[in-house]
């Protein structure tokens, strides 16, 4: 584990984040949901592959949503604050 101290982290925000609800409708295993947003458009759900978790900038995306909003996800799943776009884009590159 100490080769990936930030794999281990981003899982260990995931866990936290997500614990509270038990709800997993629609999302395939070995994926988890993230809302993706900035602060004057509406969220949008994504099921992305736990495998971007060993990604530095899904990683960096992750720190950014924690020191934005904490643990407390309303939605139920990870809030990540930035425009739909950029979100695409990084997810684009991490899956190609």
């Amino acid at each position: 584990m100490a080769k990936w101290p930030g794999m281990v982290h981003a899982k260990a925000l995931l866990r936290r984040s997500l614990l509270p609800y038990t709800s997993t409708a629609n999302v395939p295993k070995g994926h988890f949901a993230v809302y993706v947003g900035d602060l004057q458009t509406q969220k949008k759900r994504f099921i992305v592959p736990i495998s971007y978790l060993s990604h530095p900038s899904f990683q960096d995306l992750l720190g950014q949503a924690e020191e934005e909003f904490g643990f407390h996800h309303p939605m139920g799943g990870l809030t990540i604050l930035c425009k739909e776009n950029q979100f695409l884009d990084l997810t684009s590159r991490l899956s190609g």
